[in-house]
């Protein structure tokens, strides 16, 4: 038998308690007090009662049973002031008063599989994910559309993300109303990660709670809960379904450049660089970058034709060059190169193009760096990173306020993301080009927060503090500015910043002069 109340899943038959799916541990005799009373909550039980059924009629102190009976409060997310769910009757006992849905073994409407499949496969030498269908909370049967279109959604955005093995969605449809353990499904369908999760709806709102798992860690990398308003159902499923990718993905990434950082060096293969590569571009300092481009070019002489390993090449180097890193003239013909073979050998990888169209950006070629990210997120449209880079050309471009809606585009399809200080550095300068200047301090300082050496929110917060007018942030701002770049000058602004209109670079430069740059 299965109870659901409110969160809460309550398992009898696999003496099992989980909130929004993530176990709940309670001790075995805390479990069977929830257990009796709810399977006589149309009652009060009295305080005999639970000893004659718990205690099997043992010599039970008043101070034992109230001690439980907080336990069981504590474990359902009750306590004992609001007795939401367990309420304390004067002088007769306990009565479980919460609304309470039951199912007897499992919910399985429409053609499902009454077992799992029989075989057991290998892991895939790609990250392999399997998308479990997401539980329906709302104990009604006609709402598993909502929950299976969440599902299957994720499950088909997955796949586009070219690096990844994702399980069909028949294959992970087999568990579907059942209560199974996550390293079965991985065991049997031969996959290292998970995504499990619930939907609740209840009236004109819906709370949806997701997470990722890494079956051979134990771990959870992500997990995150979304509460919508229904004014459109579909449009509800398609904002949780990108934020929910948008989520996974670095993660993902995260996940296995961790483990290919435990590998030995001598076996390490094209994909385990690239992983590598990436945990240090994240980083954002000069020396890491630099890490990043030796492994990515390690990755590149193992396989030539490796379009992600070639497209984040040719971004690495471009980013190093932007931050004052190295020199541009001599870095963009070596980021083309790199990002052109990138294209050449994988037509339909997002990172190939975006690689592509951020060396057009120093290229001053604004119309065709624009088409090759519009191209690159057609193909990942939930590709964080890529949003913010076509933020920074836009605002290049003199387009601020499209700038800045797809920097934060970038920061709300993924707020963890290890990326996300570039992401509020980007708008800052969007904020900064729309002269909102006090929006463009508040933006630099959460990116210097998240990296403290992201050398473009230190260059936005001097020139923001310089158009504001504030002498002692502008002069914290350039002496911070000054030791993270220290070659910078009004020259070099002059001639490495990509800025179409004048107007911009004059704006630009002129809150830099005020902050005392030179």
């Amino acid at each position: 038998m299965q109870f659901l109340f409110q969160d809460h899943l309550l398992d009898t038959d696999r003496r099992e308690l989980s909130r929004e799916q993530v176990p709940i541990a309670v001790e075995p005799q805390v479990f069977d007090l929830v257990v009796h009373l709810m399977q006589n909550r149309d009652r009060v039980v009295s305080k005999d009662e639970l000893i004659d059924k718990i205690w099997h009629g043992r010599s039970v102190s008043e101070s034992t049973l109230t001690s439980r009976i907080n336990a069981a409060r504590k474990a359902i997310g009750d306590n004992g002031v609001s007795q939401s769910l367990i309420r304390t009757i004067t002088r007769k006992g306990f009565r479980f008063v919460g609304d309470v849905q039951t199912q007897i073994g499992t919910v399985a409407p429409g053609p499902v599989r009454t077992s799992p499949p029989q075989a057991v496969f290998a892991l895939p030498e790609r990250p392999a994910i399997a998308v479990l269908p997401f539980t329906n909370m709302s104990g009604e049967a006609e709402q598993d559309y909502f929950s299976d279109g969440i599902s299957e959604d994720i499950i088909t955005a997955l796949s586009k993300l070219r690096w990844f093995f994702v399980v069909a969605r028949n294959s992970s449809f087999v568990y579907k109303g059942r209560a199974v353990h996550i390293h079965e499904v991985a065991r049997e369908l031969g996959v290292r990660y998970v995504v499990e999760g619930s939907v609740r709806r209840s009236g004109e709102r819906v709370r949806i709670s997701a997470q990722l798992n890494d079956v051979s860690t134990g771990s959870h990398l992500w997990a995150e809960r979304y509460d919508r308003e229904l004014a459109d159902i579909f449009a509800v499923q398609d904002e949780i379904t990108e934020a929910i990718v948008a989520a996974v993905e670095p993660q993902l990434y995260a996940a296995e450049s961790f483990r290919a950082q435990q590998k030995p060096p001598g076996s390490l293969d094209a994909w385990d660089l690239v992983m590598r590569a990436l945990s240090h571009y994240w980083r954002i300092t000069r020396e890491d970058n630099a890490a990043a481009q030796k492994l990515l070019e390690e990755a590149v002489a193992i396989d030539p034709a490796y379009g992600k390993a070639l497209g984040l090449l040719a971004t690495s180097h471009i980013f190093g060059a932007h931050m004052g890193w190295a020199d541009m003239a001599a870095t963009v013909p070596v980021a083309e190169r790199a990002a052109l073979a990138a294209v050449e050998a994988d037509r339909e990888d997002a990172w190939a193009h975006h690689g592509l169209a951020y060396t057009y950006l120093f290229r001053r070629r604004f119309d065709d760096a624009l088409a090759e990210f519009e191209l690159a997120l057609r193909l990942n449209p939930n590709f964080a990173m890529a949003h913010a880079f076509h933020g920074v050309t836009l605002c290049y471009a003199g387009r601020w306020q499209d700038g800045d809606a797809a920097a934060r585009r970038a920061l709300r399809l993924s707020p963890r993301d290890p990326l996300a200080a570039i992401y509020c550095g980007v708008a800052a300068y969007a904020r900064f080009v729309g002269h909102d200047y006090g929006g463009a301090v508040q933006m630099a300082r959460e990116s210097m927060r998240q990296r403290g050496d992201f050398v473009g929110a230190h260059r936005v917060l001097t020139a923001a503090a310089g158009m504001l007018g504030d002498p002692a942030l502008a002069a914290s701002a350039l002496e911070g500015l000054r030791r993270t770049q220290p070659e910078v000058s009004l020259a070099w602004i002059t001639r490495e910043l990509p800025m179409l209109r004048e107007e911009d670079r004059t704006h630009y430069l002129q809150g830099l002069r005020r902050a005392g740059m030179k």
